[in-house]
């Protein structure tokens, strides 16, 4: 798998980590919390893939690749993970403002989902 779908994970998360640590200042800082959030999914599903790919196992979807990583052992809280992938959805194709409040209230749990994903997928790197 490349790094370089890990780098960019990586640096995709510490900046999620510092949105989320200036969100109580205003409503912009918590939507580039939301924005950031997004992003982080897509590269974490699409890491996933790569490795799948890597080991000679494909997935095309986020949902089958969620799948595959849970049976894998990268990810251990399949729930979680699903409700991950629903909030990313909600914020890409829906903006409600009390929406946007809950989602950002589950976004730490989010990120340290995602977090262990890449730990998980650095060992096997590794």
């Amino acid at each position: 798998m490349s790094g370089r779908r890990l780098a960019a994970l990586r640096k995709a998360l510490a900046r999620l980590r510092e949105a989320l640590a200036m969100t109580g200042s205003s409503d912009i800082a918590r939507d580039a919390a939301i924005q950031r959030f997004e992003f982080c999914a897509e590269l974490s599903w699409r890491a996933v893939q790569a490795r799948a790919r890597a080991l000679g196992r494909d997935c095309r979807f986020p949902k089958e690749c969620l799948r595959l990583a849970f049976e894998a052992g990268w990810i251990d809280d399949e729930a979680g993970w699903l409700r991950l992938w629903e909030d990313r959805n909600l914020t890409s194709h829906t903006y409600d403002e009390r929406l946007a409040e809950e989602i950002h209230a589950r976004l730490p749990a989010h990120l340290e989902r995602m977090e262990r994903l890449l730990a998980a997928l650095d060992r096997e790197e590794g």
